[in-house]
């Protein structure tokens, strides 16, 4: 019987597995896709997040990030992170690298997909698959969330992220979060001459519509695309636990606020890390404490941002308090870093 059984071939499920292997744990990551998975991602990560990368044995490449600026076309607030830069990288990029990094250390991989689990109290039966312990990370819409009647509904207004890429060269060293009445955009530098812009909006509609809504941005890449669109959503997943018997949740799949705030990558790797930490120590049931505490920031100025962004009059007002209160927004950056 193997030690760790990983659902997901993500960066929480790759970087579970990984930590696994550097605590002289047996890890199978089960994954349907071959290497690289693309996905719609804002693919800027945090400092937190590029020093878990580095626990993990990797130097991702890709273009540094000197902090967050908040712009409405007429006003704009900018944070620098505190000690360390954040990272853009295309987000086949990091897995490709985490990939690597799982192959490396032996982890193995089953190109299949996780549909039943069945555990009792010696462990966990997934297909062909018997192990001691399961973590879940199966990515936003979690079919094992769903199996093990763990999930919960999401609750008020649906919200939805797309995202291309643009063969320009970076005008910015920051990640640039452009506000309007209709929904939030991206810019991630992410390479020499790419950049990244994702949208966010509680409507559904297609990319160039949403990014109109954007004007000066849109003219700066206008005839410029590099990618293919790609999107997420509903954002807002919630779970009922992130323990359930031999199963952990991880990830995505314990639950998402929004992307607002751009923690995802950072979260993911630190919560996978936490999940193995508590196997390791034979005190699965700590981890759901240790996710609270991981996650609790994140979670209570995400939803404070949302709630502003639900209301129109109340979105305009963002950017310029931000703006005004300069110490106030740069605490509450580097609170999240």
């Amino acid at each position: 019987m193997i030690d760790v059984l990983v659902s997901g071939g993500g960066p929480a499920g790759l970087a579970a597995a990984i930590h696994a292997a550097l605590r002289g744990m047996e890890a199978v990551v089960i994954e349907p896709r071959e290497p690289p998975v693309d996905k719609a991602c804002g693919e800027g990560i945090m400092p937190s997040g590029v020093a878990a990368l580095h626990a993990l044995g990797l130097d991702v490449p890709g273009h540094p990030l000197r902090g967050i600026r908040y712009m409405d076309g007429d006003h704009s607030a900018e944070a620098e992170f505190r000690h360390h830069p954040g990272l853009g990288v295309r987000r086949t990029v990091l897995h490709s690298a985490l990939h690597q990094r799982a192959v490396e250390l032996g982890v193995r991989f089953a190109t299949t997909r996780t549909e039943v689990v069945r555990q009792d109290e010696l462990g966990v039966s997934a297909g062909e698959w018997r192990a001691r312990w399961l973590i879940a990370a199966d990515g936003l819409h979690s079919p094992l969330r769903r199996a093990l009647g763990l999930h919960l509904p999401g609750g008020g207004p649906a919200r939805y992220g797309l995202r291309r890429h643009y063969r320009i060269a970076p005008w910015t060293d920051c990640v640039e979060v452009h506000w309007s009445a209709e929904g939030e955009a991206y810019v991630t530098p992410v390479g020499e001459d790419c950049v990244g812009i994702a949208v966010l909006s509680g409507t559904r509609r297609p990319y160039d519509e949403h990014l109109r809504a954007f004007p000066a941005l849109a003219a700066r890449v206008q005839g410029r695309p590099a990618s293919t669109v790609r999107g997420a959503g509903p954002l807002h997943q919630r779970a009922r636990h992130r323990v359930a018997g031999r199963v952990l949740l991880t990830g995505d799949a314990a639950g998402y606020v929004d992307a607002l705030t751009g923690e995802g990558i950072a979260l993911a790797l630190a919560t996978a890390r936490a999940a193995v930490e508590s196997l390791a120590a034979g005190r699965p049931h700590t981890y759901e404490a240790a996710w609270a505490r991981l996650t609790r920031r994140h979670r209570l100025l995400t939803h404070a941002l949302l709630r502003a962004a639900r209301y129109p009059a109340a979105a305009r007002l963002v950017v310029p308090a931000a703006s005004r209160l300069p110490a106030v927004f740069t605490a509450t950056v580097r609170a999240l870093q």
